[in-house]
């Protein structure tokens, strides 16, 4: 195998100790029917004598047991290095239904062989079947395997066995394994799509009131696990800290959430929950799942928008969809308490968020539409200094007669400089910046002065 790290340079370790303990189980010069049919599996203390040598099952946490590192080695192994299981390719190209036990997904083409549940139970049990039920455990969604996002299991069709399921790694231990922070991008799976910026919090224009109520924020974030940790309040308070900014679009509210996450260095994930809702029953809470199961202990800082698109006021269960509705925010509000780090959610009114969800927030943090002189150092702000504004331009005018929050504004600025860049004089003019105030109030349905 070739080696460019790390990481992959301890698992390539593990990785030739696997292929070894088949190949002692598999010998090319086997009686091969005869001895696999008496194969009883691999012998436990070669798979705790591979864990014990093992340097690459430090890097995981939780720590996994021998049997959990042998299962994801397993998971991982043929995606590193595809001839890991070349003994069995040959088995089945000798006689399929006669090795059909070795389980497995075999493409004949390549040929490759990626491992079921049927495998590794294969692999740990050969054919002792007492033990089988108890085995199956180790691939209960709730083991640490599934729970920690480290392998996953592929569909299969009612008709088929559960244990025909391909397990394969995640995209979280594969970054794992070449040494990368796992960063996921937005999918179907995962419902979320990472926010960050270049603005510093001098560039944020806030009223003191909410200025204040962020510092309690940012005092949880700084001493949120030593609370947490501390031997009578752990028992009382639950971890995690739940906000919800509310206010007028373009005031501040994503942009906050982006300044927190780049002040302490984390991750902010955005997630738009008026996308996320489903028309199809129970899908809501699927999503969600894989959300929240792939975030969790990973230090991330969720932001929820459009929150009032779920906690908004309570449905009456007049339907089966208004009843499991109600059961899909009941699942999202219980990840939500349950989750041990930041949560920001987002809302245009305070007043849409039902009452029953508004008590289980940390705090309620409002973001107002700008008043004239948080509007002025908000032009002030968004000319870059290389484009001047001409004569006609009175900055004070346009803040006290135009109300207009920070997103707008920056709209705005975007049409002007363009503008200004079509010109020789790259300067901002009066008659282009009205037609853009203009055109921003059209957009909201308001009429201009």
């Amino acid at each position: 195998m070739e080696i460019n790290n790390q990481n992959l340079g301890v698992i390539s370790s593990d990785i030739l100790s696997l292929i070894k303990i088949i190949e002692e189980n598999f010998p090319d010069n086997q009686s091969l029917e005869g001895e696999f049919r008496q194969f009883k599996g691999i012998d436990p203390e070669r798979i705790i004598q591979l864990y014990i040598q093992s340097a690459f099952k430090d890097q995981i946490e939780p720590e996994l047991n021998p049997v959990e590192y042998f299962i994801l080695l397993c998971a991982v192994a043929p995606h590193l290095y595809p001839p890991t299981f070349q003994r069995f390719v040959f088995l089945l190209q000798q006689n399929p239904i006669t090795f059909a036990a070795v389980g497995g997904q075999f493409q004949k083409e390549q040929p490759l062989f990626y491992p079921t549940i049927e495998t590794i139970l294969f692999l740990l049990l050969g054919h002792k079947l007492k033990d089988r039920i108890s085995f199956l455990t180790l691939f209960d969604p709730t083991n640490a395997l599934f729970t920690q996002n480290l392998v996953q299991l592929t569909s299969v069709s009612p008709q088929f066995s559960a244990n025909t399921r391909q397990i394969y790694p995640t995209a979280e231990i594969l970054a794992l394994v070449r040494s990368q922070t796992y960063l996921p991008e937005y999918s179907t799976d995962f419902p979320a799509s990472r926010i960050s910026t270049e603005l510093d919090w001098e560039d944020l224009v806030l009223p003191h009131d909410t200025l204040e109520s962020l510092e309690e924020l940012k005092m949880w974030m700084f001493h949120g696990k030593e609370l947490h940790q501390h031997p009578e309040l752990r028992k009382k308070i639950k971890p995690g800290y739940r906000v919800l900014f509310y206010g007028p679009s373009g005031t501040g509210k994503t942009l906050t959430a982006s300044l927190i996450g780049k002040t302490f260095q984390l991750p902010v994930y955005r997630i738009d929950l008026s996308m996320v809702v489903s028309k199809w029953v129970g899908e809501t809470e699927k999503n969600l799942k894989q959300l929240f199961d792939t975030a969790e202990n990973k230090n991330w800082i969720l932001f929820f928008d459009e929150a009032d698109s779920i906690f908004g006021k309570r449905t009456q269960t007049n339907s089966s969809n208004d009843k499991y509705a109600n059961q899909e925010v009941s699942y999202l509000l219980q990840r939500i308490e349950d989750f041990p780090g930041l949560i920001i959610l987002a809302s245009n009114l305070k007043s849409n968020i039902d009452n029953a969800f508004n008590r289980r927030f940390q705090s309620n943090i409002i973001f107002p539409m700008p008043d004239e002189d948080m509007r002025y150092a908000l032009w002030e702000k968004a000319f870059p200094k290389d484009f001047p504004l001409s004569e006609e331009v009175d900055l004070w005018e346009i803040s006290r007669n135009y109300e207009l929050a920070g997103g707008s504004i920056t709209n705005i600025i975007r049409y002007c400089v363009l503008k200004a860049m079509q010109g020789s004089e790259k300067m901002i003019q009066s008659q282009d910046l009205r037609y853009a105030i203009v055109r921003e109030f059209k957009k909201s349905g308001k009429m201009v002065k």
